[in-house]
């Protein structure tokens, strides 16, 4: 079974999380499925809109697969995969510990009226810490009852305190995030992306652990890197490198 799956529409792409049977938990693969056609979205100019959201009405996510856990930052948005292009999220159901921040990381988000938000490691005793960041996308005191307390907001009162933008039937928030995605791909893609360009690296600031995964990276590309594994040989033969940027 795919644990993702990829429709393309035109200049839209849907990206669900598959893997109901255990609630979408987001298991290692999985988070690096997502990570992958989430890169691949970037790169690819036919697309304009991204719509992130998960098979069937019982759970957007249940957060992290506490039996293959994963990096997480991975399926993170402006994190593991950064793009100018807007990025919704339609969510039903129960959307739990890492499913918020996946979630509150996208530009747009609707979810059905069954949908539930929880933040539950507080009571586990282990956290990720990208939910830092949601103090700076809904009110202060609000974000800290959902991190400190472990309440469940439900979807009338995600609307409510800006966590989401709309609450439609249960079962109708792919339907609305494709009529958003239909408006986004027919806007200006340059103003769109220098907008989501400014708000994403200039104004939203950026958690310590957001920063620590995005660092990470860009060590790695380093360490993998072609220039690398010449100075390494160079060394060895004793001769001048001859790097070339990659």
């Amino acid at each position: 079974m795919e644990l993702v799956t990829v429709t393309d529409e035109g200049p839209i792409r849907i990206v669900s999380l598959n893997n109901p049977a255990k609630g979408n938990a987001i298991s290692r693969p999985m988070a690096e499925q997502v990570q992958a056609v989430m890169q691949e979205f970037e790169r690819r100019e036919d697309l304009r809109v991204a719509i992130i959201t998960a098979v069937g009405t019982r759970a957007f996510t249940f957060g992290a697969d506490v039996a293959d856990p994963p990096e997480l930052w991975r399926a993170i948005p402006t994190v593991g995969y950064r793009p100018l292009k807007p990025v919704i999220c339609a969510v039903e159901g129960w959307c739990v510990g890492g499913g918020i921040v996946l979630a509150m990381m996208c530009d747009l988000m609707v979810c059905g009226a069954g949908a539930k938000f929880y933040y539950p490691e507080a009571k586990l005793g282990l956290t990720g810490g990208m939910i830092a960041g949601l103090v700076s996308r809904i009110p202060h005191k609000v974000a800290m009852e959902i991190a400190l307390l472990c309440r469940t907001v439900d979807a009338q009162r995600a609307e409510r305190i800006g966590l989401v933008n709309e609450v439609v039937p249960e079962g109708e928030a792919l339907a609305k995030a494709r009529e958003w995605a239909g408006e986004l791909a027919g806007m200006a893609p340059l103003v769109l992306h220098e907008i989501k360009r400014m708000v994403t690296e200039e104004i939203i600031p950026r958690g310590p652990s957001e920063q620590m995964a995005i660092h990470g990276q860009r060590m790695a590309a380093i360490r993998n890197s072609a220039d690398f594994k010449e100075g390494v040989a160079a060394f060895r033969e004793k001769r001048p490198p001859r790097f070339e940027g990659r």
